[in-house]
């Protein structure tokens, strides 16, 4: 498997969890390869999936989707992509590419790491989504200017990297290869503390604030949204690096306390203009 061969046009795709990603990736796949098929344990999922054509065959047996793919991508929460890592060498015995969309990576690449040598792994993260996490979500456009971070392994081949790389120019992302523990170090702070913050912000404000509610809240409150049976595994898989993320933030939360307590208003304007100029750097 050391030599690049593979085409995504003539490729037999199996997508295993068809939530937003899934479905996204399968709009943006399905005429792009020679055959697409999802595994779903949802009934009223894999009929949404045949109704509109989302992929060329959809069904609940690993047996039946599984047999003579060439490439499979993982697409559900993370303990679930550590599972059916856990799970792949009994359906597939030959030669296999594997790729998974999960938020975190140390575990997921660690999993793969243990794969039989007949698998291909890559590590892999989207940077895109909703808070709206089903099938009827999925967006064709979902993944397009987004950055799409890749994990290698030190087995990972060429042809592996060839394949991931040709469905990130297929969904229109941008490639960014980062190894696994950057990756979770980053996304504690850029990820995952923003969905701890929206959920505190949410949880402080009392109902009766209701009719007084605009856009900043909205804002800076809409990944309370996200259901917690995505976020858990998330969550608790990185929860070495979401740590100290947090304690960095009490901490700057606790400058800007005092500065109230002493009413000096010129180190809070001070701070404010900091971080308008750090917003800036970060996101324009």
């Amino acid at each position: 498997m050391d030599e690049p061969g593979f085409k995504l046009k003539n490729a037999n795709i199996a997508i295993i969890g068809l939530g937003l990603m899934g479905g996204s990736l399968a709009l943006s796949l399905k005429n792009r390869c020679r055959r697409l098929s999802a595994l779903d344990v949802h009934p009223p999922t894999l009929e949404l999936a045949r109704s509109k054509k989302f992929v060329h065959f959809a069904g609940s047996d690993p047996v039946e989707i599984l047999a003579d793919v060439d490439l499979v991508i993982l697409a559900c929460p993370v303990s679930a992509i550590v599972d059916w890592l856990n799970r792949l060498p009994g359906y597939i015995p030959h030669p296999c590419i594997v790729l998974d969309v999960g938020s975190t990576k140390r575990a997921i690449v660690a999993a793969m790491d243990a794969l039989p040598k007949n698998f291909d792994p890559l590590g892999g993260h989207a940077i895109c989504g909703k808070e709206r996490l089903s099938l009827k979500n999925a967006e064709r456009f979902l993944f397009k200017g987004a950055p799409f971070l890749l994990s290698m392994l030190p087995r990972t081949s060429n042809n592996a990297r060839s394949a991931a790389l040709q469905i990130i120019e297929a969904i229109g992302a941008n490639p960014v290869w980062v190894n696994a523990e950057t990756h979770d170090r980053i996304l504690a702070m850029t990820s995952h503390l923003p969905y701890l913050l929206s959920s505190v912000l949410t949880l402080i404000t009392p109902e009766t604030a209701a009719p007084f509610i605009g856009p900043g809240f909205r804002s800076s409150t809409r990944l309370a949204d996200t259901p917690s049976s995505m976020m858990l595994g998330v969550l608790e898989s990185n929860r070495d690096e979401i740590l100290p993320a947090l304690s960095r933030f009490q901490d700057q939360l606790t400058v800007i306390k005092n500065i109230f307590l002493e009413n000096d208003t010129a180190k809070l304007k001070d701070i404010l203009d900091l971080a308008r100029d750090q917003y800036q750097s970060l996101v324009q």
